[in-house]
């Protein structure tokens, strides 16, 4: 099998899309872990704990590596794939069914895609880079002494600007998932019919339910807000 013409093909960049983005839900479902601890009293503890496993955890470091390797894969071919179906469009269909074939959010996923981007080159630059190369603080445990995340975080949400930004970006990444998630296994050919519905609710639950626990922790943390409902036990 010619593999290089595989993954060239339009087939081949919608498989690989398909795996990548699959890979990045995997990931979103561990990161929105880590952050619903900032929801519980214990939270700040548990959080600057997690983010110290993250960040130390050799094998999670490797899948640091795999994570950001997918995404440029998952971008690139996200470009690749709607600057090819432009090229194909006739401009016969400059006037198109619209919302009658296909949902507004389907056709938007450049877009929203590129939206996500810019959100998380800024996150990335907020949290990754001084947790990786230094800018943080201390803060001790037990004796044993963590970089203080959850104060980084104290401080970034303290802005207005940033709020409404990672508020708006959580929102693309709803819209996105929302296409995304069932395009994956429709593309990697993981439905039946006996399923199809229920892989549909799952991912309108998963669209929802993650962006809105991503948007609602920057809210949290900006006006003051807790829950006060206990702790959690963190699972490493």
């Amino acid at each position: 099998m010619n593999w290089k013409k595989l993954f060239s093909s339009s087939v081949g960049k919608k498989i690989a899309m398909a795996l990548t983005g699959i890979f990045l839900i995997v990931f979103l479902v561990v990161h929105c872990y880590v952050n619903a601890n900032v929801f519980f009293t214990n939270g700040e503890e548990n959080f600057n704990r997690a983010a110290h496993f993250m960040s130390t955890n050799i094998l999670v470091r490797i899948m640091e590596i795999g994570l950001f390797a997918g995404l440029i894969v998952h971008v690139v071919q996200g470009y690749l794939l709607e600057a090819s179906n432009r090229s194909r469009r006739s401009s016969k269909y400059a006037v198109t069914a619209g919302n009658k074939t296909s949902t507004w959010y389907s056709r938007s996923m450049a877009l929203l895609g590129t939206l996500i981007l810019l959100f998380l080159i800024v996150h990335l630059a907020h949290f990754w880079v001084p947790s990786r190369f230094g800018g943080l603080t201390d803060v001790t445990y037990d004796g044993v002494v963590y970089h203080n995340l959850y104060g980084k975080m104290q401080d970034i949400f303290a802005q207005e600007w940033v709020v409404i930004l990672y508020v708006a970006g959580c929102f693309s990444l709803g819209w996105h998932l929302l296409h995304g998630f069932q395009s994956a296994f429709h593309t990697m050919g993981w439905n039946h019919r006996k399923y199809t519905a229920m892989i549909r609710s799952i991912g309108i639950g998963f669209s929802v339910i993650v962006p809105l626990i991503f948007a609602l922790m920057p809210v949290f943390m900006y006006f003051g807000w807790s829950l006060n409902i206990g702790s959690i036990t963190l699972l490493f």
